[in-house]
């Protein structure tokens, strides 16, 4: 059915133009929805809905999740788990589609293969950790709140490009070529 191999690289977008369309996307998701974008939200529900399936007694004894899947509540029913499949979807088609769908990882020379996925799974279990903690991800903390004009929203994008500067100051070696 999808053959992987046989479609050609196309290039990406000008960086200018998908920030426009992003733009575009975000107006047309407050216009339309009242909502802004985010990924948190839909994942988080999706693993509601599974954690109800396995251990319902816990779902029904625990505040949080009394709201979203206590009782007769379905936790699939909301639109930000609609929004979060369609940007899986899309952008597992939008690889496909453009030739760049490959099974692949990226890392430094410096790094080996295990390094790297366990380097990119501590740091996505952190990630997924802050954003649950912080009731919310970064990808709607910088477009949905900074669209918005959200002081607390800038301040926040501020503090995570400065900290993934001062990061990469300590990681940078580990992409660099030897002798560099």
């Amino acid at each position: 059915m999808f053959d992987f191999a046989k479609r050609q690289e196309k290039p990406y977008l000008h960086p200018y133009l998908a920030g426009a369309l992003l733009g575009l996307v975000l107006f047309l998701a407050f216009f339309l929805t009242g909502n802004g974008l985010g990924a948190s939200g839909g994942l988080n529900r999706i693993l509601v809905y599974v954690q109800d399936a396995i251990a319902p007694r816990h779902v029904d004894q625990t505040p949080y999740l009394i709201q979203l899947a206590g009782g007769d509540k379905n936790p699939l029913n909301h639109w930000i788990v609609f929004m979060t499949l369609g940007t899986i979807l899309g952008g597992f088609f939008s690889g496909w589609f453009n030739g760049r769908l490959k099974i692949e990882t990226n890392k430094g020379p410096q790094i080996s293969n295990k390094t790297r996925w366990l380097l990119a799974f501590v740091g996505g279990s952190v990630m997924g950790y802050g954003a649950r903690f912080a009731r919310g991800c970064t990808s709607g903390q910088a477009l949905s709140g900074g669209a918005a004009l959200s002081a607390g929203s800038w301040a926040f994008m501020f503090a995570v490009f400065a900290g993934g500067y001062a990061l990469a100051f300590f990681v940078r070696k580990a992409w660099l070529e030897k002798g560099n």
